[in-house]
């Protein structure tokens, strides 16, 4: 509504889960709720990591300087030129992945209440919701609840993968592409200069021979974080966990190769450690294949668990990593885990559709 009536008519608008958002601890309600809801997703898109996907939603909701009061078919025509597509193909595929980047930042920053005064660039976390300290048995789990390319100082970050390991463009909403976009090197007007997260896990398959054809389920190919590197990740492990069917935009995923994916993981970071100064110790998992592979978050969570519980060493560190705060229960009631003094990470200030 908001994209097809301009901010001009904020205050025309039936919004009320947006108004919600704003404040969605209270229930005070004051005449200048169209100026919150613009800063509410001044500061939504604020968030989304600059280049293209930034740009075109700036453009998309006209928050971009001089297009307030522009025409929804003026808007969309610019948000096109982004991407460098038709008004029509932009429409049907670009457009509701923009939309959908933009909404699910506005959910996280209604579940953490965390506040859109601040101007863009600063700290809007809420830093007791950042993570979580839990116990599960006799293991100690880090469970981040916020976008997985906010991790900081986590030596290997998991990203789930097809089995052909081919990486998803970088305007895409997975934790691949999120990844892919995160490891980007930019030049000073953001725009990418460099890909290094998907140059590197292209040598890995061109060494191993599978370029032309898919790897087995529960493969895991180790490749460079690329500007991550900045976050303090060392690797990145790609781990094949969904088959393409055939024909269709569909994929299938099993609990077993998700087990053996993490398990993989868990065996690779043993093998590599030693090579890294100092050595790799901490590895973080999203819930694999609870995205477009389908399987529900509880089935990847308990699957993840088979091979966590079985393979972690007293020396390592353990992280998962899901967007949203009640994904972030959900694992935890799933896991059985007892929860500590909610964690706040030494970064505080820093930093779908299916969310998890």
């Amino acid at each position: 509504m908001v994209r097809a009536e301009g901010l001009v008519r904020l205050r025309d608008l039936h919004l009320p889960l947006l108004r919600r958002a704003v404040a969605p601890h209270s229930t005070a309600v004051t005449d200048a709720w169209p100026v919150e809801v613009e800063k509410l997703l001044r500061t939504a898109v604020s968030r989304l990591g600059g280049g293209d996907l930034q740009t075109a939603a700036e453009y998309t909701l006209g928050l971009a300087p001089g297009l307030r009061d522009r025409p929804a078919a003026d808007r969309r025509r610019l948000a096109a030129k982004v991407y460098s597509v038709s008004v029509e193909r932009f429409r049907k595929s670009q457009e509701e992945m923009v939309l959908g980047q933009i909404a699910e930042q506005v959910c996280w920053l209604a579940g953490t209440g965390a506040q859109v005064t601040a101007p863009p660039g600063l700290a809007l976390l809420a830093p007791h919701l950042q993570h979580r300290s839990l116990r599960v048995g006799s293991v100690d789990v880090t469970l981040h609840v916020h976008p997985v390319e906010l991790l900081r100082d986590v030596d290997v970050i998991v990203s789930p993968s097809n089995t052909h390991l081919a990486l998803p463009e970088m305007f895409k909403a997975s934790v691949s592409a999120s990844l892919r976009r995160a490891g980007a090197v930019r030049d000073a007007t953001g725009a990418v200069t460099e890909d290094p997260v998907h140059e590197s896990l292209l040598d890995w398959r061109r060494r191993h021979g599978v370029l032309g054809r898919p790897a087995l389920p529960g493969t895991v190919a180790p490749a460079e974080p690329g500007a991550l590197a900045a976050r303090g990740v060392r690797r990145i492990y790609h781990a094949a966990v969904t088959m393409p069917r055939p024909g269709t935009n569909d994929y299938d995923v099993t609990p077993q190769d998700v087990a053996a994916a993490a398990g993989r993981a868990l065996a690779l970071l043993s093998e590599e450690q030693g090579g890294f100064t100092p050595p790799l110790r901490s590895i973080c998992f999203p819930l694999l294949g609870a995205g477009r592979g389908g399987l529900p978050p509880q089935t990847s969570v308990s699957a993840l668990w088979a091979a966590l519980a079985a393979g972690t060493a007293p020396d390592r560190e353990v992280h998962l990593v899901v967007r949203r705060p009640l994904i972030a229960d959900l694992v935890a009631e799933v896991l059985g885990a007892s929860t500590g003094r909610p964690g706040q990470s030494p970064h505080a200030g820093e930093k779908g559709h299916r969310c998890g």
